[in-house]
């Protein structure tokens, strides 16, 4: 294998003495067609043009002499560093870190970046990128081709953010530019590029924060899930009650990256638990009542919802594609039309048998493996130890089959 490999961010500052001293030793440099460019790479060494890191790496592997590796930014920081040090591999590398282009782009900004997250952009998985953009305020991300500003904003049709666009950081050509999300698809943007997302209601905050990635409310909100009625403004509907509500959650396990449904969403209790999970929800509801109480309990909380009014089946048909759904309302005709794409799970209830079998055969039909519980909750009151209410559903969870 190689006697040494140096890996040197490279953000478009001279380089170190140290970088500087290992592309002088190189007999092997790897990187883009711009840093092979750079006048410090020597014309005696090997270059490989660096498209597949994987490739590289075997063939830095293979060489005997010294290697180098050049990388924009911060090579450590969702860069080439983790893939060269794979155990397939077997290479011992020496890095030297530059400014990634995360820390570069929100400088070009002007803005903090302590409370951002942070994500990479694939095109086979663009979706679960813009997912975190719905459900944070304050989202950077490192954008591959197939996967640019246009992608995003057309993904993101219906949620307003601001784009703050960083095209070729630390080159001559660096440019960045501030619009509003549904502008960006207009434009053809040059890679690479750093895409800042901002926008959406956020809870008031004091401090300076202190954990990474973690825009956290002041003050803290509620500790829990599964919170009681008072919670949310004191009445409830009869899919909203706390232990019917938990064994949903618990069964649709939302999750960043998660486009979540949830449709006849009420006071939005459902909703907003899911979004405090980290997920993006799109929270349906006929009515205009239900829609407002969402909204503001949302605000309250300082999650960001989606709120769509209409009535499904046939308001779904325009949204986008969902990872999980709770049906608050609707029945089988509902469910038939949630199962027709294909989320990994649909979780309702039925408050009769006839209703629970109806509700079965349309997640069979779907192509899901479906399991039924009855529950029964009783809410005592504790000053006389006496049954102030009794409830009784069936809690029913499809489950995704590989082949309908």
């Amino acid at each position: 294998m190689a006697d040494r490999v140096t890996v040197i961010g490279w953000d478009g500052s001279p380089l170190t003495a140290a970088a500087r001293s290992a592309l002088g030793a190189a007999t092997l440099v790897a990187g883009a067609a711009h840093h092979l460019a750079l006048p410090e790479v020597p014309p005696h060494a090997e270059h490989i043009r660096l498209g597949s890191v994987g490739l590289a790496a075997r063939r830095i592997a293979q060489h005997r002499g010294t290697a180098v590796v050049l990388a924009d930014g911060d090579p450590g920081f969702f860069g080439v560093v983790r893939t060269l040090r794979a155990p397939e591999h077997g290479l011992e590398v020496e890095v030297v870190p530059a400014v990634s282009s995360v820390a570069a782009a929100f400088a070009r900004a002007g803005m903090p970046w302590d409370d951002a997250q942070i994500v990479v952009a694939h095109s086979r998985d663009l979706r679960r990128a813009v997912n975190i953009c719905r459900a944070h305020t304050k989202v950077a991300v490192l954008t591959a081709p197939g996967a640019g500003p246009a992608e995003l904003a057309l993904l993101l049709d219906g949620v307003h953010r601001t784009f703050v666009i960083c095209e070729e950081l630390g080159t001559g050509r660096e440019q960045v530019t501030v619009l509003t999300s549904d502008k960006a698809a207009d434009h053809v943007w040059r890679d690479p590029n750093v895409v800042i997302v901002v926008g959406g209601a956020s809870a008031a905050t004091q401090g300076s924060g202190w954990l990474a990635g973690r825009d956290v409310a002041y003050p803290s909100p509620p500790r829990g899930w599964g919170l009681p009625a008072q919670a949310y403004g004191g009445v409830l509907d009869e899919g909203e009650s706390v232990q019917l509500r938990s064994a949903q959650l618990a069964r649709l396990g939302p999750r960043p990256g998660d486009l979540v449904w949830d449709i006849g969403a009420g006071s939005g209790a459902a909703a907003v638990e899911a979004a405090r999970f980290g997920a993006a929800v799109i929270a349906v509801d006929s009515d205009a009542d239900a829609c407002g109480r969402t909204t503001a309990v949302a605000r309250r909380y300082g999650v960001q919802l989606q709120v769509v009014q209409g009535r499904a089946p046939q308001v779904l048909e325009d949204l986008p594609e969902p990872d999980v759904v709770r049906v608050g309302g609707g029945g089988a005709e509902v469910v038939t039309a949630c199962a027709a794409r294909r989320p990994e799970r649909i979780v309702t209830h039925a408050a009769t048998r006839d209703e629970a079998e109806a509700i079965g055969r349309a997640l069979a039909d779907g192509g899901y493996e479906t399991e039924c519980a009855l529950l029964q909750s009783v809410e005592l009151d504790t000053s006389a130890w006496v049954e102030r209410e009794r409830a009784v559903v069936f809690l029913l969870s499809g489950y995704r089959l590989a082949h309908p």
